[in-house]
């Protein structure tokens, strides 16, 4: 490539960085992005991970103590092959426990979480939405975060504080048609729930229905070779949700992470290979690990506003 070629591209790359700056109003300095910025301070993504990584950690402390798997999964995972860490842009973990652990899981959050934190989900607050994605989230107290979540809200009492967010890992049928049917019939449902949801009527016997027809059917696939998300998560498209083998997922793996180590898939390489393609591990040049995400989609996804210092939102 000669000087003027490369010149352009890097010209051609600049461009792509302020254009993304204009049109997202965040940010990127010196690889962290800033998320808000209150009387003249910037809080960035980086200040957000940190935080985060207090929650993951006492996670991880009570998995261990009450021997219950977990794994990072997604891009957390990612995060974890090309950087041992966050990815700069990511701003939130999500972990997986599989159904087998789920209920033990619940149990232990309740008897051993740190004062510190508190969590949501449907198994303690019956108002939780349960095709919100996450089965449960894990807050910080003294911390407040406003969600991109354009469809439903957080309705449970206690706050809204940073979170991690944690789904059960289910036993899904073996044939991707029958599994996508049984998957219509939530997203089918999906409208009805969150028009009843925004107009704040009661959408209880709806609530219990989709639990009940989830477990239903993960009991009846316990024997199946294939996991992923619950039927409960209508959001992916169709015949499109990431579905692993098991042997693949199980049993989980330490890796390291921000300077610890959090489990995450056994086969982990091949998981993120099949969940984002080909292309998604970094690249040797010959000189540098190059990343392989276009700049334009390098952005925090899930963060709208956020406080790290106070319950409330910032004036």
């Amino acid at each position: 490539m000669n000087k003027d070629t490369k010149k352009k591209k890097e010209n051609k790359e600049t461009k792509k960085d302020l254009n993304y700056e204009k049109e997202h109003g965040c940010i990127r300095k010196k690889d962290n992005y800033v998320l808000k910025t209150y009387n003249g301070k910037d809080i960035t993504v980086r200040d957000l991970q940190l935080e985060i990584l207090e929650i993951m950690d006492e996670i991880h402390r009570v998995c261990v103590k009450n021997k219950i798997e977990y794994g990072l999964m997604a891009g957390s995972a990612l995060g974890i092959v090309n950087y041992k860490g966050f990815i700069p842009w990511d701003d939130d973990i999500d972990v997986i426990v599989p159904r087998k652990d789920w209920n033990r899981f619940i149990e232990a959050m309740k008897k051993d979480l740190g004062d510190k934190f508190y969590f949501h989900s449907y198994e303690t607050d019956k108002k939780y939405n349960v095709i919100m994605g996450p089965t449960m989230k894990v807050r910080k107290k003294g911390t407040w975060m406003e969600e991109v979540n354009f469809l439903l809200k957080n309705r449970c009492k206690g706050g809204d504080g940073i979170f991690v967010d944690v789904i059960i890992y289910d036993n899904i049928a073996e044939n991707k048609f029958i599994d996508e049917l049984n998957r219509t019939v939530i997203k089918i449902l999906m409208p009805f729930y969150v028009l009843l949801d925004n107009l704040h009527l009661p959408h209880d016997l709806l609530s219990r229905f989709i639990r009940w027809y989830s477990n239903k059917y993960s009991r009846r696939h316990e024997n199946s070779s294939l996991v992923s998300q619950p039927i409960s998560v209508p959001w992916e498209k169709f015949l499109k949700e990431p579905v692993f083998k098991k042997e693949d997922v199980y049993p989980f793996k330490l890796y390291e992470f921000e300077g610890r180590q959090y489990y995450s898939y056994n086969n982990i390489e091949k998981i993120l290979k099949q969940w984002y393609g080909p292309n998604c591990l970094k690249k040797w040049d010959g000189k540098e690990w190059v990343e392989t995400l276009p700049i334009e989609k390098r952005k925090p996804k899930h963060t709208a506003n956020l406080n790290l210092e106070s319950e409330k939102p910032q004036k």
